[in-house]
C-alpha cells in the first residue's frame, strides 16, 4: 500500500487534503481501486495494474476518452491522473438494469462515437490477438481456432472509417445515477474502433435476447433494423468473446490480481465455440459482407 499512500499525499497539493483511509472498492480484475476524500469531496482512485500496457491499454486514450465522454454527461468528470493513476469524481450511483436502460445506454454509445473524439489509439480485435499470442507464446487449438474465426469476421466487418470507442462495456461498467441517467465508467480500453464492436460487447456481456438486440439496434440508429445490422451485432457477440478469452490468457500469465483468470478464459472460449457452431453463421457473414 506504499504506493497508494504516495499518490494520495501527492494528490492531496491539488485536490485538497486527504480525509480519512483508501476504502477499497470491490469488482476490478485489472487494476486496483479506491473510494478516497479530498477537500470533503469523494473521488475514485484507479491504480493500474502489472503490466496492463501488455493488454493493450492505453492510459492516454483512458484519459482523453474519458474527459470527453464526462463532457457529454456520460461519464464521471477526471479530476486528475497520469501513468500512474486516474482520479474520477465520486457519483451516487448503483448498478444499471441493462435490459431495462437500452434506449439511454444505446444514447450514450451514439453520443461518444458521433462526438469527433481522437484517440491515440486503435482498438481492433484481431491485432489485439495477434499481440496477445506474442506475449503467450505456446498457444492452445482454442485460441488458434479462435484467431481464424476472427479473421473471417474482419473479413466480412472490415474496420473502416473507425470511431472512438469504449470497448469495454461489462456489467460492472454500467452505472445508474440518483437521478436517473446512465454512466459508463472504466474507459482504459477505449481507442478508434468499430461502433458495432461497442454494441456487441454490450450486448453479449448482458445477455440481451433477440429483442434486447433489436431494441438496440432501433435506438441506436433510430429507425427499423436490418438484416445486415442483425447479423453484424451478432458477428461482433463472438468477436467481443474472442476478445475476452485471449484477455483472460494474457491475464492468467501477467496478472497479480487474486482472480481465476483461466476460468474466465475457459467460459468466454465456450461460449464463442458455441456461437460458432450456429447454423447461421454463414448466413451472418454474408448478410454483413453485403
Amino acid at each position: 500500500m506504499g504506493d497508494l499512500k504516495a499518490i494520495v499525499d501527492r494528490l492531496g497539493a491539488s485536490l485538497g487534503a486527504a480525509e480519512g483511509q483508501p476504502e477499497p472498492l470491490d469488482g476490478g480484475i485489472t487494476n486496483r481501486n479506491f473510494r478516497t476524500r479530498f477537500g470533503g469531496r469523494d473521488y475514485v482512485v484507479r491504480l493500474p495494474g502489472k503490466d496492463t500496457e501488455l493488454l493493450g491499454i492505453s492510459r492516454e486514450a483512458e484519459r482523453v476518452a474519458n474527459r470527453a465522454a464526462a463532457a457529454l454527461g456520460i461519464a464521471p468528470a477526471v479530476a486528475a491522473g497520469d501513468d500512474e493513476c486516474l482520479v474520477t469524481e465520486f457519483v451516487d450511483s448503483s448498478p444499471a438494469e441493462p435490459k431495462q436502460a437500452v434506449a439511454a445506454l444505446a444514447s450514450a454509445l451514439r453520443r461518444f462515437h458521433e462526438s469527433g473524439t481522437q484517440l491515440p489509439v486503435t482498438f481492433w480485435v484481431p491485432d489485439l490477438l495477434d499481440e496477445y499470442a506474442r506475449i503467450v507464446g505456446e498457444l492452445s487449438s482454442a485460441y488458434e481456432s479462435t484467431r481464424a474465426l476472427v479473421r473471417r469476421i474482419a473479413e466480412a466487418l472490415p474496420l473502416q472509417s473507425p470511431v472512438s470507442c469504449h470497448n469495454d462495456l461489462l456489467p460492472a461498467n454500467l452505472l445508474a445515477t440518483a437521478d436517473g441517467r446512465v454512466m459508463l465508467v472504466d474507459w482504459e480500453y477505449a481507442g478508434m474502433g468499430h461502433r458495432m464492436f461497442d454494441l456487441g460487447n454490450l450486448a453479449v456481456n448482458n445477455e440481451f435476447d433477440e429483442a434486447d438486440e433489436e431494441r438496440l439496434l432501433e435506438a441506436y440508429f433510430g429507425e427499423p433494423s436490418t438484416p445486415g445490422r442483425r447479423a453484424a451485432l451478432a458477428l461482433m457477440r463472438i468477436m467481443s468473446d474472442a476478445r475476452e478469452a485471449a484477455w483472460g490468457v494474457v491475464q492468467s500469465a501477467i496478472s497479480e490480481l487474486e482472480f481465476d483468470f483461466k476460468s474466465y478464459a475457459s467460459k468466454h472460449f465456450e461460449r464463442l465455440a458455441q456461437a460458432a457452431r450456429d447454423p447461421r453463421l454463414e448466413e451472418w457473414l454474408d448478410a454483413a459482407s453485403a
